[in-house]
């Protein structure tokens, strides 16, 4: 089983990057929201442990699943050991059952990402992103307070790509990420079935 893991800065597009990859691929999409927002509903404020243990409640099982793949998204704090460590911890799990790791750094201007920030898409599937003047100080914070664009060689995993999806679509952005990665397409892509 293969684990693509998309990574950037708030509102770069990796929830709705990982929409079209599954689409064209079949693998699943489990963006870090599906935790994040049950968690944030629940308690009313922002708990990583659990957040943490149900991923990988989600994780574990996953793995058991006759499933092609999984695409996992988040933002990683490349300043932070805890977030190599993290990284590393899902890894490690997909390694050890034989599966192949993707990794798939994606970047954008700001002006583009805070536009991207009020997009229909994201409204819909992030709870905690509709509050639009909140949203917006909590990206531009978190551009400031963390390292979340690697440097360049600081990535040392065999399959890894950065791409640049300023002025890409997310179906432009997936075929990169495909082609790259030489991923099967899904049994439906290109026969026009759905």
């Amino acid at each position: 089983m293969d684990l693509i893991l998309i990574f950037g800065s708030g509102a770069v597009g990796k929830m709705t990057v990982g929409q079209a990859v599954m689409k064209k691929t079949g693998f699943r999409l489990f963006h870090n929201h599906m935790m994040i927002e049950p968690v944030l509903e629940v308690f009313g404020e922002f708990k990583n442990d659990i957040i943490e243990r149900l991923r990988n409640v989600v994780f574990d099982e996953f793995i058991k699943t006759d499933f092609p793949g999984l695409i996992f998204t988040f933002m990683w704090a490349f300043d932070f050991k805890e977030d190599w460590d993290y990284v590393k911890s899902i890894t490690d799990r997909y390694e050890a059952s034989g599966g192949r790791i993707y990794f798939v750094e994606l970047m954008a201007d700001q002006a583009v990402r805070l536009e991207r920030n009020e997009t229909e898409n994201r409204l819909k599937n992030k709870a905690s992103k509709r509050d639009l003047e909140t949203s917006r100080a909590r990206l531009l914070d978190q551009d400031i307070k963390y390292r979340l664009v690697s440097r360049p060689g600081e990535i040392p995993f065999e399959h890894y790509i950065k791409i640049d999806n300023t002025a890409l679509t997310p179906e432009e952005t997936a075929d990169r990420i495909i082609e790259a990665f030489h991923l099967p397409l899904a049994e439906h892509e290109g026969t026009g079935k759905e």
